[in-house]
């Protein structure tokens, strides 16, 4: 068997939202909209499909009914795998995979308030287990680019969670065998089910960090204390890593902290200086969104809405509405008109 190319006319259904399937698709032409409705207002979110973009991902991986309905605006061609057609894809084409990333982040947009898990449960989970335990999915399956990505979102929506130290230690070790072994090899990791109130199985922290870069230690170490709320460490921690010069990388992240922590600890005016820096160093930086955000968050801070909303509106024309920051903006953006009301 193999992936098999497949056309649909406008105003069809490729799958409706409670379906039950083993079915994944990649848009090869045409326009597709994933309709579904938002848990926070009762109202329907339509996203449209992007090109190259695959659908349908976390259902079939988890074996769990749909949770969209992906409707055909336009005549459209889509290429549909089977879970194992897709897994063997994905394993053997590297390149492919980081380009699917860039796209994949629209598979997770309400991951935090929509996800039940991708594994086989009795229970149904919360949404921040669900994104953890998705993470810990890719990580079995030594899918370590997509593991990266699911647990550095996991620590942008929860930095505080129950899974924050866990997901710090999973990121270490993702990048520690991504490196060291490539994607889809590598030793067996342990279970995947996060369980809150025991340590997880699989390698401990101090495994998981053992041969990294000492830069890349001190870190992580930053990521959990920021975990933790604590502010103060964190930020000592992330400036050791940006004023070694060793690894530009770890740098460059650093940085990015380091505003993050200035701006947790209402040091509002040394965080926008902070990001503002950032951004002229790195005028592509990759979070450059995320980074005007926090700035207008800390002219919130300081009771300035108007340099605020300057800030959310530069974000809205940068972004489309399945980049995850935008849905932050527009919160932000309504949260500022009632205030002026």
């Amino acid at each position: 068997m193999a992936p098999k190319a497949m056309t649909f006319k406008a105003n069809s259904v490729i799958y409706f939202k409670g379906d039950i399937s083993d079915k994944i698709y990649i848009l090869k032409s045409g326009k597709v909209s994933m309709n579904s409705e938002d848990i926070e207002t009762g109202q329907e979110v339509r996203d449209l499909i992007q090109t190259g973009e695959f659908f349908g991902v976390k259902s079939a991986l988890g074996k769990y009914p749909r949770e969209e309905s992906a409707v055909v605006l336009s005549d459209a061609e889509v290429i549909q795998f089977t879970v194992p057609e897709f897994e063997q894809f994905v394993a053997q084409n590297t390149r492919v995979i980081m380009k699917m990333l860039k796209v994949f982040s629209n598979q997770l947009r309400r991951i935090h308030a929509r996800v039940s898990s991708l594994l086989v449960t009795e229970e149904k989970t919360d949404p921040e287990s669900g994104l953890f335990g998705i993470g810990q999915y890719y990580l079995n399956k030594k899918m370590y680019a997509q593991a990266l990505y699911v647990f550095r979102r996991y620590l942008t929506y929860y930095p505080s969670g129950k899974f924050a130290r866990e997901a710090a230690n999973n990121i270490a070790l993702a990048e520690q065998y991504a490196q060291k072994y490539g994607q889809g090899k590598g030793p067996e990791i342990g279970s995947s089910t996060p369980v809150p109130e025991k340590h997880p199985t699989g390698p401990t922290p101090a495994a998981a960090r053992a041969e990294l870069s000492d830069v890349a230690k001190v870190f992580y170490n930053g990521v959990s204390l920021f975990g933790q709320n604590k502010f103060q460490e964190a930020l000592d921690e992330f400036k050791k890593v940006a004023e070694q010069r060793e690894d530009e990388e770890y740098s460059v992240k650093a940085l990015f902290e380091i505003g993050r922590c200035l701006f947790q600890l209402k040091q509002f005016d040394a965080a926008i200086r902070q990001f503002s820096g950032l951004i002229q160093k790195y005028p592509k930086l990759p979070d450059l969104p995320e980074a005007l955000y926090y700035i207008g968050q800390c002219y919130e801070g300081k009771g300035e809405g108007d340099r605020a909303i300057g800030f959310y509106k530069k974000i809205l024309t940068m972004t489309t509405e399945a980049d995850p920051v935008q849905r932050k903006v527009k919160k932000a953006l309504r949260a500022l008109e009632e205030k002026s009301k």
